[in-house]
């Protein structure tokens, strides 16, 4: 049974790491570069303003960030079921209960850090930007 749920939260974890490898988006300047001053000097011949001030990049650190910490928050909270399945068979092993525990007190260790990591990068951004 402890080898069938280590073989389950092993396939979740990596699943979980595939996933987040597909989804983190790429930032390519160069050849945005020209098509975005082109664009600029359309808006700009016809009254209007092209800046962004930096906020392409900002955005986009956000968006990895943001992207980043759900796949976190969402590993964590599997390990908190994980951790309980765990606590619920462990028939009363000692090792069993102690190894279920850990499990999810570092769950829940690593969900406050992937929460506070957020509000982190947040306020930096926030300052950077401003």
């Amino acid at each position: 049974m402890r080898n069938k749920l280590k073989l389950i939260a092993a396939a979740i974890a990596l699943s979980l790491g595939l996933a987040g490898a597909a989804a983190v988006p790429a930032y390519a300047q160069g050849a945005a570069g020209g098509a975005k001053s082109a664009v600029c000097e359309g808006i700009t011949a016809g009254g209007g303003a092209c800046s962004d001030n930096g906020q392409g990049l900002s955005k986009v650190i956000s968006t990895v960030i943001s992207i980043l910490s759900i796949i976190v928050g969402l590993a964590a909270v599997i390990m908190i079921i994980v951790g309980g399945l765990k606590y619920v068979t462990s028939g009363g092993d000692s090792s069993s209960i102690a190894s279920a525990k850990s499990t999810i007190i570092y769950a829940l260790v690593g969900l406050v850090i992937a929460a506070l990591a957020q509000l982190i990068v947040r306020f930096v951004l926030g300052k950077a930007t401003a």
